[in-house]
């Protein structure tokens, strides 16, 4: 995995840990919306890390 999908894998973590301990219900709902972002951005990060490196040197 790349640092930033390491970074947005520890924000989501974070974020998700955030939400369940909030009080209140705009920070639940805040850090839950945080989380669905990072969480979108992680698995962007990962498909764009996982491309196919082609070489087309012919032999």
């Amino acid at each position: 995995m790349t640092k930033s999908a390491w970074l947005f894998l520890c924000l989501t973590a974070f974020t998700g840990a955030v939400g369940l301990g909030a009080e209140s219900q705009d920070g639940q709902t805040t850090a839950f919306i945080g989380t669905g972002v990072f969480a979108s951005l992680l698995l962007i990060t990962l498909i764009v890390g996982r491309r196919i490196k082609f070489d087309p040197v012919l032999r």
